[in-house]
């Protein structure tokens, strides 16, 4: 292979283990995985570890549905880190990542791909075809991840559609049923008619939608002797279609109602709106003859202004001044505070709309007519009926199914919910408790807690854990108790939830089974499927509570800052109500990724980075500096022109690592070490740095600042070592005796800093750590990952010494510049051609002075320091603290060394060599 040129044109002799100078990743990385994979890397990491400590950082499972993307490949790469260096620094870490397998993306793929069809097949077998489509996406995502280098059990992953799983998610619901949080109750929920299912909160994503904004005058019929029957209450909304389920109107009982007169009629609304809704409607004149406070007005009773039926006054503190009329349509089957004043005032619940968004026979006119066409045959009969005061149009975020991308609904219908106010207070607790990185995550989560309602917990699906629910035939009463529960969590252990489907209900039940309420023997199954949260959800009691290798409460769970509405959510609520405690100790939340100009990255645009591609491109290692060096807090960006900056840095540190391999030929680090305290100042200094580094670098791996150890990391090689102490020592190493104790010294630093750096990086570049690990001398461990992370060494710290090196530095920066401005001048080539002649101040003097060897500090063939008392020439040029002036150096150069001296050619055997390189050469 070729080898690498000095700054003074000499080859190095390096040995042909020296890895290469490039590192050609793509090709190089798929051999070091294939090396782990016949070693058993990740077997030996926990074997090692067998007895320490514990640190659980727990999978939150992606979706086995398609390839992974950019973001898994955040995510994936982020617990990598963590897990990689609690290994190396004394912990047990294992890792068993996780899949989620059921829901609608899954149904919806089997059904859209031709091969099936949906209708003229059984449950249970359309089931097995959803199985082996996600087992399928299982396997390609888990040689993708593995790509990536993220190290785990990837040959005992867990699914959410295991059968020792599934058990487990039975079991914690049944502990749920036992302590009364699981109830079955007719309530508005979010739905979906592109969907036909109900859907919980963390599957809701507001998107920007179109929709009428009308304002209707809803006539008074009674008014309690309040208000004239002349009159009209006004509503405003921005969902016509629900006008039909209206059973009433809602106004605050604190707020201050006006009866005005405005273009020859009455109407009712708040007084706090009146200004801004009479500009909207078009009244330019009106008059106010009456107020009332809110509360007079309850119960008086409107008309319906489609059906001939009332609409009754009531009151609602959740009537706001924000926007509208502050008189609110009421419509309990399609809403969430309509449902709650509703009960109050028993309204009853209409909800004429089916599953799949069509009205139904309840709304007369309107049958079979998709929800949102019918807005326009609303608007129409407001219309004719003299209704209608004002139509416009306003874009608002509108709740969508976050699969299907189209609108939803509330839409009131019977379901099973899980219980949130039971053991909230809890929950608010516990989130005290824990960890939060960033911190904003507590309060993030704690409002959501605090403001959710109840969990709407089934689906209108079939590929999922089925609600292990019996009704009984006779009486139609829910049954299930432990017994039950227990049945047919061992069921599943053994066949799988699909036993659900195929199994007759007196296989399922305990033998003997009878209802409870009437004694009856025969019974019905549950058709509905749990929500895919409380899957996911359960995997504290699925995995956590059943891996031997793991334990309860996880330390970490790390997912996007998305799932505080969802995983970090569910196993929230989940833990505390069957443990009484948060499943995790900690938990860290990332953003998402956008591109190159902070754009959010899709397909349509085109502007989405491929994780694969990038692998085959310039290699995972590069796109895993990538991951550290963004503020993963916050949103990222990624593009081409990013990636290649990143490879740019690798390079760097690639390069002073391969530095610091290729100039310890000759050194055994058993026999040739130079302790600390025989070093000379530079070396001292250095090692002083170094220790600074990995202090510096542990503290951020364990507050999770993935950004400080990328930025440290690289500081420290591309100044600190290749600009600084390498540059200084390159002739001490190349140009010395082999034995020279000053040479030993300069290759232990360079020795410790080349052990140091490898361990400190191998979290995020484990390719290129081991790569160099094999070809370190004396390093006992097979992989680097079997090492343990440095540990900074006190007794190397003199703050005194250190202070003395900053300061030289800031003055070498200023002689740097004075080099420079005469290499552009043409004065001088190469440094080593250089005179300086230092003109100092006395502070400046003071400092030099205490150094020894100056010209091989500022590089150069001869530095004069003059005293501080000494004028300077004219063209000596002005820094802070000195002028110097730069000339040729007098002599000949070294054609050895490269060192201009009078000296060259003074040993009658080496007429090109100056005395020191005739020497070494003898």
């Amino acid at each position: 292979m070729d080898q690498p040129k000095t700054d003074y044109g000499k080859t190095l002799n390096l040995p042909e283990t020296q890895f290469p100078m490039r590192g050609n990743l793509p090709q190089a990385e798929p051999k070091v995985q294939a090396w782990w994979d016949e070693i058993g890397i990740y077997e030996k990491v926990q074997k090692k570890n067998a007895g320490r400590p514990k640190f659980i950082l727990h999978d939150g499972p992606p979706y086995a549905n398609g390839d992974i993307h950019i973001g898994h490949a955040l995510n994936k790469t982020l617990k990598d880190f963590v897990v990689r260096f609690k290994s190396m620094s004394g912990f047990d870490a294992p890792y068993v990542p996780g899949w989620d397998t059921h829901g609608l993306p899954i149904e919806q793929a089997i059904t859209n791909s031709g091969k099936v069809d949906r209708k003229k097949m059984g449950i249970s077998e359309f089931r097995e075809f959803c199985k082996e489509y996600a087992l399928e996406w299982v396997e390609r995502q888990k040689k993708q991840f593995q790509r990536l280098a993220v190290r785990g059990d990837w040959e005992h992953p867990y699914l959410t559609l295991q059968p020792e799983y599934e058990a487990a998610q039975i079991r914690l619901f049944g502990q749920m049923v036992k302590k009364g949080y699981i109830y079955k109750g007719l309530k508005p929920v979010y739905w979906s008619p592109s969907s036909e299912s109900a859907l919980a909160e963390a599957e809701i994503e507001y998107k920007e939608k179109t929709s009428p904004s009308i304002y209707v005058a809803f006539q008074v019929k009674d008014g309690k002797g309040k208000l004239p029957e002349t009159a009209s209450l006004v509503i405003w909304t921005t969902t016509p279609w629900t006008l039909p389920a209206n059973l009433g109107i809602s106004l605050h009982p604190e707020y201050e109602y006006a009866l005005v007169n405005a273009a020859g009629k009455q109407y009712v609304l708040a007084k706090g709106l009146l200004e801004a809704a009479a500009k909207e409607i078009g009244w330019t004149e009106y008059t106010i003859e009456a107020t009332f406070i809110g509360s007079e007005l309850e119960h008086v009773v409107c008309r319906h202004p489609i059906y001939d039926r009332d609409s009754l006054v009531i009151l609602g503190e959740h009537v706001t001044l924000e926007a509208g009329t502050g008189c609110v349509h009421t419509a309990p089957g399609h809403g969430e505070d309509d449902f709650a004043v509703g009960q109050r005032y028993n309204l009853g619940v209409l909800s004429p709309v089916d599953d799949q968004g069509k009205f139904t026979a309840e709304a007369p006119g309107f049958e079979g007519i998709y929800y949102e066409k019918a807005n326009g045959m609303i608007l129409e009969m407001l219309t004719e009926s003299g209704h209608l005061l004002k139509q416009s149009s306003i874009v608002h975020q509108y709740p969508h199914d976050w699969r299907t991308k189209k609108p939803v609904m509330y839409r009131a219908t019977e379901q099973w919910f899980a219980s949130i106010d039971a053991f909230r207070e809890d929950m608010l607790r516990e989130i005290k408790n824990v960890e939060w990185t960033p911190a904003w995550g507590e309060v993030r989560l704690h409002n959501m807690i605090a403001d959710r309602g109840d969990w709407c917990i089934s689906r209108q699906r079939v590929w999922g854990v089925p609600i292990p629910i019996f009704y009984c035939k006779s009486c139609g009463h829910s049954h299930v108790d432990e017994e039950t529960i227990n049945h047919v969590a061992d069921i599943f252990a053994k066949e799988g939830s699909n036993a659900w489907f195929i199994r007759d209900e007196s296989e399922l039940l305990p033998e003997g089974s009878v209802c409870p309420k009437c004694g009856h023997n025969q019974f019905r199954k549950e058709k509905d499927i749990m929500d895919v949260w409380f899957d996911s959800g359960s995997s504290h009691a699925g995995v956590l509570g059943q891996r031997e290798a793991l334990q309860f409460p996880a330390d970490l769970y790390l997912e996007g800052s998305d799932q505080y509405r969802g995983w970090f959510n569910s196993s929230l609520i989940t833990s505390t109500a069957v443990n009484g405690c948060a499943p995790y100790k900690g938990v860290l939340s990332h953003g998402f990724t956008l591109d190159g100009e902070g754009r959010k990255m899709s397909k349509s645009l085109g502007n989405t980075v491929d994780p694969l591609k990038v692998c085959d491109k310039l290699g995972a290692d590069i796109l895993r500096l990538w991951v550290a060096s963004a503020d993963y807090q916050s949103d990222q960006r990624l593009s081409d022109n990013i990636l290649t900056q990143t490879a740019e840095v690798y390079r760097k540190i690639r390069n002073t690592l391969r530095f610091l391999h290729g100039n310890l030929t000759g050194f055994n680090p058993a026999t040739d070490r130079v302790a600390v305290k025989d070093m000379n100042s530079l070396d001292r200094y250095a090692m002083i740095r170094l220790n600074k580094l990995i202090a510096k670098v542990t503290e951020s791996y364990n507050r999770y600042e993935f950004q400080q150890v990328y930025q440290a990391v690289h500081h420290f090689c591309a100044v600190e070592m290749s600009a600084f102490y390498l540059d200084i020592v390159k002739d001490r190493l190349y140009a010395s005796k082999p034995g020279d104790p000053a040479r030993k010294a300069a290759q232990t630093v360079l020795y410790d800093a080349l052990c140091a750096i490898t361990k400190l990086v191998t979290p995020i570049l484990p390719h290129t750590a081991d790569e160099i690990w094999r070809l370190i001398p004396g390093v006992t461990e097979e992989s680097v990952q079997l090492a343990e992370m440095p540990v900074a060494d006190p007794a190397v710290a003199d703050a005194e010494l250190e202070q003395r090196w900053e300061a030289f530095i800031v003055i070498r920066d200023e002689v740097n510049k004075a080099l420079e401005e005469a290499r552009n001048k043409k004065l001088i080539g190469n440094s080593l051609g250089a005179k300086l002649d230092l003109y100092p101040t006395k502070e400046t003097e003071a400092l030099l002075g205490q150094f020894a060897d100056l010209d091989q500090l500022f590089i150069v063939s001869a530095v004069e320091l003059h005293k501080a008392d000494e004028a300077h020439p004219e063209d000596a040029a002005a820094f802070k603290g000195l002028h110097v002036r730069v000339s040729q150096a007098e002599g000949e150069k070294c054609e050895r060394c490269w060192i201009v001296t009078p000296e060259v050619g003074t040993v009658e055997e080496h007429s090109t060599l100056c005395e020191r390189c005739a020497e070494v050469i003898g």
